[in-house]
């Protein structure tokens, strides 16, 4: 029991220390009652959540990586900087593809032809 406190406590200071994490929260949970309003199939629930999961998880592994990077040095270095480039790459990766599956998702229940 004692990890998932740890992992608690990790995912209480994202939520108060991270506004992205946060902004990223505040959609799946838009996400979740648009779900639920178009009452969408099992299927498409998975792929959400899978894609939440994915964008939620890489933010947070991106703000460890950031934090890590700090501890190194907090003076500008040009391969310090590369790295928190690549991580928040990842993220808008996982964010724009996750937007693209969820407006086709959507798109389907709203538009019904």
């Amino acid at each position: 029991m004692l990890g998932f406190n740890h992992a608690f406590r990790g995912l209480s200071q994202m939520f108060r220390s991270e506004r992205n994490f946060r902004i990223q929260f505040a959609v799946f949970l838009l996400v979740i009652a648009t779900g639920l309003y178009l009452d969408i199939s099992n299927i498409h629930w998975l792929v959400i959540l899978l894609c939440s999961g994915l964008v939620l998880s890489l933010e947070t592994i991106n703000s460890a990586i950031e934090k890590t990077c700090d501890l190194i040095s907090k003076k500008e270095h040009p391969q310090i900087k590369l790295i928190k480039d690549l991580c928040a790459g990842a993220v808008l990766l996982a964010s724009i593809f996750s937007a693209i599956i969820g407006a086709v998702i959507f798109y389907s229940y709203l538009f019904n032809d």
